[in-house]
């Protein structure tokens, strides 16, 4: 006997999916790289991890701590392998299409998840603040690895990094009035100017303190930051959120200003308010000790209502500096004195403004 289903009986039966299997390379050519970086799974699916030089892991992590082994996370344990060979796959089953993180949890001679050895399987797309891009990002922040770093890393969790925003504005200054596009942090205020120009001045090392006063402002558009210098060698440096202890490429730096307690004229170092994105800095003095990783940083406009704040800038500072700065002691050092030093030097920073109309009589400097 023949037995016919209705195609609407048909449609009624459950659908047999089956499950794929999606390879990934780890140490392919002797990079310190999974191949792909991340992958798109169904639940039920397979990702079979290969091993193929040196003596790598696969470990499961989270978003918020790229580089530290979740509590009960998957780990396929290290896997040396040999010139020419293989070692043994590791085999994870995919039980959701929730975003999973992994690294790798070698350190030797340096971490390779701090060097950007991370794998994701289902990330959020680019865009997204939990994106695999943000997350390779914030593994590449944790320089010293959750090995070296202080017992704080257990409580704090380091934000994402900040995303761009492109935005127009109307300035108005006095009788000038202009439109411009202009590309900032989310949550920075739109460029405006003060009614009048304020100098805002920050004492350096002041009464003997590896710190800024007043280390966080706000300041506006036209507003000039003049750093004065006390005892005996600081400098301010700008950085980035991410990277709190290290030199922002093209950034303005002071270089060191040495100073002893009889000079009656303190160095100073002046920059130029030109936008209101989130500017942070640091002092680069590293003998006997990083400045930076004692949390003597500073910020300009820090968006206080996100997790980018000042106190989170100043806590990744003393989780991730190390005595290895790319800056050396100059002038005498922390620990030295050095002579009287009264030269002002400035810089100016800020982004470019598109000027869509202007009245005659206004310059901005930029």
């Amino acid at each position: 006997m023949i037995y016919r289903l209705s195609a609407l009986a048909l449609a009624s039966l459950p659908l047999t999916v089956l499950a794929a299997n999606i390879p990934v390379t780890v140490g392919s050519d002797n990079k310190l790289a999974f191949s792909p970086e991340f992958v798109t799974a169904n639940q039920g699916d397979t990702v079979t991890f290969t091993f193929v030089s040196k003596n790598h892991t696969a470990t499961q992590s989270t978003f918020d701590n790229p580089c530290l082994r979740a509590e009960n996370g998957f780990d396929s344990g290290f896997r040396p392998v040999s010139p020419n060979t293989t070692a043994e796959p590791f085999v994870v089953t995919v039980g959701d299409t929730k975003p999973t993180w992994f690294y790798c949890k070698q350190k030797n001679p340096s971490p390779h998840c701090s060097q950007g050895m991370v794998f994701a399987i289902n990330p959020p797309p680019e865009g997204d603040p939990h994106s695999f891009s943000a997350f390779k990002a914030l593994a590449m922040s944790n320089a010293t690895g959750p090995s070296s770093a202080s017992s704080a890393t257990a409580t704090f969790t380091t934000p994402p990094p900040q995303t761009w925003a492109t935005a127009t504005a109307t300035v108005t200054n006095g009788t000038s009035v202009w439109t411009s596009t202009y590309t900032s942090y989310e949550g920075s205020p739109q460029p405006t100017f003060a009614p009048q120009p304020v100098i805002h001045k920050i004492a350096v090392g002041a009464n003997g303190k590896l710190g800024f006063e007043p280390s966080n402002i706000s300041a506006s558009l036209g507003d000039t930051v003049v750093f004065e210098f006390h005892p005996k060698a600081h400098g301010v440096t700008q950085s980035s959120f991410s990277k709190p202890c290290e030199p922002l490429s093209n950034g303005f730096a002071s270089g060191f200003k040495p100073v002893t307690s009889e000079d009656a004229d303190k160095p100073i170092f002046t920059i130029a308010v030109n936008d209101t994105a989130p500017i942070w800095a640091y002092c680069p003095q590293t003998n006997p000790k990083s400045h930076c990783g004692e949390g003597m940083v500073f910020s300009v406009n820090a968006v206080e209502s996100g997790q980018n704040n000042f106190e989170n800038f100043q806590k990744l500072a003393k989780l991730t500096a190390t005595t290895n700065n790319t800056n050396t002691t100059q002038g005498g050092g922390s620990g030295g004195s050095g002579g009287s030093n009264s030269a002002v030097s400035s810089v100016q920073i800020g982004f470019s403004m598109t000027l869509v109309a202007m009245t005659v009589g206004f310059v901005l400097f930029m």
